[in-house]
Formats: C-alpha cells, structure tokens, sequence
C-alpha cells in the first residue's frame, strides 16, 4: 500500500495543479491535501509501527477505532446482562438508586432461569417485615475496649491517590449522612477522609502509610496519633487483596507531591515502595502480636487483618496461632480474587487467590473448626453491589459486606476502565485536577448515601421475603443454584460446615488434613522456616 500512497498521492496533486490551471480555487484543496500527505510519508518512512508502515494514513483508522472500542462495545453492542466485571443491568441499578429513581424492572427478568449458575433464594410463605434500622453489627471482641456498630454495608478500602481527592470527600461525606464506614485503604489517611466526617476503618498496609518512619518502619507514636482520632472507629491491617495478592505497588517520585508527603509520611526525591511483605512481623505469632499493639496503641479499637486466601494452611496456622497466643483478632475481612483495583498484573487479577465464595466458605468454616468464629466477625468483599449479594454472602458466613466499586458507580463512575492511566473522565480515579473538578461532593454525598440505603432496604426485604429478620438467622440452604441443567443444590449442598469445634475435637475433614498438618504458628509455610535457616 506504500507504492499505492505515493502513486495516488502524485495523481490527486496532478489534478489539482490541471485544475488550477483552469480554476485557480483549486489550490486551496492543498491546505487539506498537503498535511494529510505529510502524515503519510511520515507513516510510511517510520519502522516502529507496521500497519502504518504498510497503510499510510488509512492506518490510522485501525487505531482509532481501537482507542474506542471500549465505547461502542458498552453503549451499543453489550445487551443487559452483558458487560464486565459489572454487567449493565447492575450498573444501571445502581445509578437508579443513587439518583432514586425507580429501580424496579418491568415485563421480567432477561436472565436465562435455567442457565448454569443461575441462583435464588427460597422465599416463605410467611413472610416478615423487617426494619433496616436493626440491621447492624457488633465488631468487638472479649479483648476489645471500644467495639463498634456497624453498618451491614459498608464502603470497601480504597486510597487516596488511586481516588481523587473529590472522591474520596464525597465517600466519606456519604458515610456519615448513611451512619456506615468508609476503609480508607493503604494508601493513608488523609484530610479529605476526616473531612467528610464518616466513620473510618484506617487500613494499615505493608508501607505503613501515615504511621512510619523514614526507612519503611512502623512507627507506633505516629500511628497512635491517628488512630485515636474520633473519625477512626476501627483498625484493619492489610496482608493481601483480592486484585493483586502478594504483590506491592510503588508511587514513583514524580508523583509525590507535598501533600502526599504529609499524609504518607514519605520524603521527597525517591520512589515509595509498597512491599509485598509486612516488615512488623513475619509469622502467624507475630502477626497476632501486632494485632495487640495495634489495639492497645489504639485505646482499645477493633483491630483485625484483610487477605486473599491464597495457601489454606497459612490462615490454619494464624488460627493455631490464635490458641495458642490467645489474642483474637475483632473482625476478618475476606477478599475475594474477584476484587478490583486502580491497576494490578494481568496474571495476578485474572489468576492469582481464591474467588470469594471460596475463600469466605472456607475462613468462615476453619473459624468454626477452631471454635473461634463466635469471638470474630467476618467481612466479605469482593463484587458485592445488590442486595442479594449482601444475602448470598451472609449465607456463605459473613456478617458484614464492603463494596467498592458499587460506590464508586454510585458518585458517577461509568467503567470506563481507565483508573490506570490518570484520564478517569469522571474524576473518580484521577489526578488531573480539571477532570476532578467535574465530580462535585455536595452531590456525590447524597448519591452515595442513597444507593447505599436503598440497597439495604433491599437487602431487609428479601430477608423478610424468606421468614426471617435478623441476619444471624440466615442458613445456606436458603440459596439455590442450578448447578447443571436440572440439578439443582443449596449452598448448604455445595458448601458444606464443620462442626463448632471440629478441629479441637480431632475431627478433620479429608478435605483439611494435609492443610491441618502443615500449619504451624511459628511460621506462614514450611519454605519460610528454610529460608531462615
């Protein structure tokens, strides 16, 4: 196509000057013609690119096209149950309720009822009526000075910085006009979190974000200076999520700006390593003792850790750990590998942890096997946006859900899938300070709070739909799933539990035994004790 251009090229540029000869107006077509041979003749004298090497200026098309792609899949191709990781019937619930208009669907569902994988839940024929202002929590153990009530739904951990600074404002306002938490994520915490004034969970990751010392250390005395804030209502370390487990991050140093330096306690000039490993401790033991000095540098908050569950034996182990020691955590948070994040690794998002019904089932049934599960809370995060996600996941084992990306949709994201590249066209997850002064708070709040409500309402009516109404009531039989065409099995089918107490008693299901026997408290997997030798 190169030899085309350039014969082409000649042609039209002969006409043009025949034209002209007759009609001197003809000229002025070179003000067009003139740059697009110049784009041209670079397209095909460059070597980096082949398609414009071999397609000079039509090639450009393919790239176009490329860059909008995204677009005209989402807003003219993907049907109502299509679109991912959130399909456009859930998105578009979730901007219904955030600007309360009517959510209700009309003339059916356009699921495929006898589809693997379709699930429901078993109704009753005596249903109640549940009030939503009874749907909290207690997070707080037998070690816990200050426990705290929260929400059944929850703001998942997201920081400052992967969210703009708007964003995070309108967050933490929605949190505090909706009376539940907001998880200010690893990255610190920053002024526009206390700001808003919603209760926060402050996430402690492997930096030590806002609590550490110049080298990368925790520093208690800075952290008991955040952490005793009255904003700050609970205390939740970080050992891997769900986008990206075991994997660190870093802020290059041209991203560092004064204000980051305040909230994350880092100097100027060099890059910000988040390590894949904490540096406070590394075993089971040691974890848990960090779990105590946490909560006692906190005047007694609700301390407790988030994971990805990755090596069962390892989460086996910090239990052993947990006799053993006898210090408990408050409150569990369990990823799932369906988790999202600003930017992680193809390999990591798409193949690395457990997916969350997985990983709670199992966290929740090794509590039960150890006897602990009545002294922890369980928090499930991970794709949790409607209310029958909520329902689902409390029939799994958890007592409470975090969301993440429902709340971002709630203030305007559009899954434009841009939060890697800082042009976020909504302001959620961007710098630019042009395209965060489109997002405005004092609206976004509102949105946030009444998604937020409205999906509980929704979430206490499909508990008094089943006969129920408290949430502690709610069996895993309950969910159905159509397994394969006309097999059909409860999640009590497909998740089976332990007995209270199973592993103390020596019971030990086939399924646990090699994970039981490689658990030790005094280390996360057997290599590590290699490695230290």
């Amino acid at each position: 196509m190169r030899k085309q251009f350039f014969f082409i090229s000649a042609v039209l540029f002969a006409l043009v000057g025949l034209c002209s000869y007759f009609w001197p107006p003809a000229l002025l077509s070179l003000i067009v013609l003139l740059p697009i041979f110049a784009v041209g003749v670079q397209n095909a004298l460059q070597t980096k690119k082949a398609i414009l090497r071999n397609f000079p200026v039509i090639g450009i098309f393919r790239y176009l096209l490329e860059m909008i792609r995204p677009e005209i899949q989402q807003y003219f191709i993907e049907s109502e149950t299509d679109g991912a990781p959130i399909p456009r019937e859930i998105r578009s619930l979730v901007y219904q309720r955030a600007k309360q208009q009517t959510d209700t669907l009309p003339f059916g569902t356009q699921r495929d009822l006898y589809s693997e994988g379709y699930e429901w839940i078993a109704h009753s024929l005596a249903p109640q009526t549940v009030d939503t202002k009874t749907l909290r929590v207690t997070v707080g153990g037998p070690q816990c000075q200050k426990p705290y009530s929260a929400s059944i739904f929850n703001i998942s951990a997201m920081s400052y910085g992967a969210l703009s600074k708007n964003a995070v404002l309108a967050l933490s306002s929605g949190a505090k006009l909706g009376g539940f938490y907001h998880n200010t994520g690893e990255g610190g915490m920053s002024p526009h979190h206390l700001n808003g004034g919603g209760d926060l969970v402050w996430q402690i990751g492997t930096g030590y974000f806002g609590c550490r010392t110049h080298d990368g250390n925790f520093a208690p005395e800075l952290f008991r200076e955040t952490a005793n804030k009255e904003n700050v209502k609970m205390i939740e370390i970080k050992l891997s999520q769900g986008a990206k487990p075991s994997h660190g991050g870093i802020l290059p140093a041209a991203k560092i700006t004064a204000e980051i330096m305040e909230i994350r306690k880092v100097v100027a000039g060099k890059d910000v390593i988040s390590p894949p490993a904490h540096r406070a401790f590394s075993t089971p033991l040691g974890l848990l003792q960090f779990v105590k000095q946490l909560r006692e540098l906190s005047s007694g908050k609700p301390v407790g850790f988030k994971l990805c569950v990755g090596r069962r034996s390892e989460f086996i182990a910090i239990c052993k750990a947990m006799l053993e020691s006898k210090i408990l955590p408050d409150f569990i948070t369990v990823d799932g590998g369906e988790g999202g994040t600003g930017a992680a690794p193809l390999e990591f998002s798409n193949n690395v942890g457990f997916p969350l019904e997985e990983g709670l089932t199992f966290v929740h049934n090794v509590l039960i096997g150890f006897d602990l599960r009545k002294h922890i809370r369980v928090i499930a995060s991970g794709k949790v946006i409607t209310g029958f996600n909520i329902f689902a996941k409390m029939a799994l084992g958890a007592d409470l859900c975090n969301s993440a990306r429902g709340m971002l949709l709630s203030i305007g994201c559009i899954q434009a899938r841009r939060c890697n590249t800082n042009h976020c066209p909504t302001g959620v997850a961007t710098s630019n300070p042009d395209l965060v002064a489109g997002l405005v708070p004092s609206d976004k709040k509102v949105r946030v709070y009444n998604y937020q409500r409205h999906t509980v309402h929704a979430f206490a009516e499909l508990l008094g739909a089943t006969g129920l109404q408290q949430t502690q009531q709610i069996q895993a039989h309950l969910v159905h799933r159509r397994v394969a065409g006309d097999l059909v099995k409860t999640y009590a089918d497909l998740f089976p539990r332990l007995e209270v107490g199973a592993f103390l008693k020596g019971q030990i299901p086939a399924a646990y035994q090699t994970d039981f026997a490689q658990a030790s408290p005094q280390y996360f997997h057997e290599a590590q004790t290699k490695s230290a030798a």
